[in-house]
């Protein structure tokens, strides 16, 4: 069975494949400090529940955008499971080109994004990544990594809006009542303000990418929040909440030698 590890900078995602599908998956928020041991007492319970036990895993790879917490994941992985795993960016190869100036500043979870997304559709995509940061990369028709676009993810907009203007209230991120975009209080101009301005952003922003490109690209929505805007704008084409284990197992088999026992 493999484990796979996809640490974002809010959450961090473990997920099971037993070889034919994924039978377990279990978040955790992200703490940079957390040891291997805490980290093997909290997955050994989780995987107790499905009648499972760490000697079952045989695989592992890791894909983290923390680079401090990697060392305590490699360690949890070789302590536990006696396994050498699979590290995006440090052993595994990929099996794409990375086609920006500097290679080595492309982010793991983008890398296996694009990988997760060209493996299910075809032709030149772009994928929305909605999480602590919004980001929109371009992955070519060969599956290529091309470039992209970073911008503050929804929540941090929020939270900047919350703590900077000593009036406006903390409040949940959600779409409008009956889609309106004029609020007639402070919550419901603040939700419209994140919400519709997110839309246009992703609207405006994918409209200049295919512009620039000159060619159709089919767009690809996953993270956090994307849920959120499913039904809400027509720019993205496919909502898919499994784009990154769905690469992260394509990387595993890619490397048949590697992050495993």
């Amino acid at each position: 069975m493999l484990l796979a590890i996809e640490q974002g900078n809010t959450n961090t995602l473990f997920a099971v494949h037993d070889g034919k599908e994924w039978t377990a998956q279990w978040r955790s928020a992200t703490q940079s400090t957390r040891t291997a041991d805490e980290y093997a007492v909290w997955l050994a319970q989780l995987l107790a529940m499905r009648d499972l036990k760490l000697e079952n895993l045989t695989g592992c790879i890791i894909s983290s955008v923390v680079p401090q917490s990697i060392f305590n994941l490699r360690n949890l992985s070789r302590r536990y499971l006696h396994v050498e795993p699979l590290v995006i960016g440090e052993n595994a190869d990929l099996g794409v080109e990375i086609r920006i100036d500097k290679p080595s500043e492309a982010g793991a979870d983008r890398l296996v994004n694009a990988i997760g997304a060209h493996v299910k559709y075809s032709g030149p995509l772009i994928v929305v990544d909605s999480g602590t940061a919004t980001t929109f990369d371009v992955i070519g028709a060969d599956g290529g990594f091309e470039g992209g676009v970073i911008a503050p993810g929804i929540n941090l907009s929020m939270q900047a809006l919350h703590e900077a203007a000593a009036k406006l209230p903390r409040i949940a991120i959600q779409r409008p009542e009956r889609n309106r975009v004029v609020g007639t209080d402070t919550v419901s101009a603040m939700q419209s303000g994140v919400f519709w301005g997110y839309i246009a952003l992703i609207e405006g922003l994918i409209e200049r990418i295919k512009a620039e490109r000159g060619e159709h690209l089919t767009v690809v929505a996953t993270g956090g929040v994307a849920s959120l805007f499913e039904g809400a704008t027509t720019a993205i084409d496919h909502f898919d909440p499994d784009l990154t284990i769905r690469g992260l197992l394509e990387i595993h088999r890619r490397n048949p030698h590697l992050g495993k026992r």
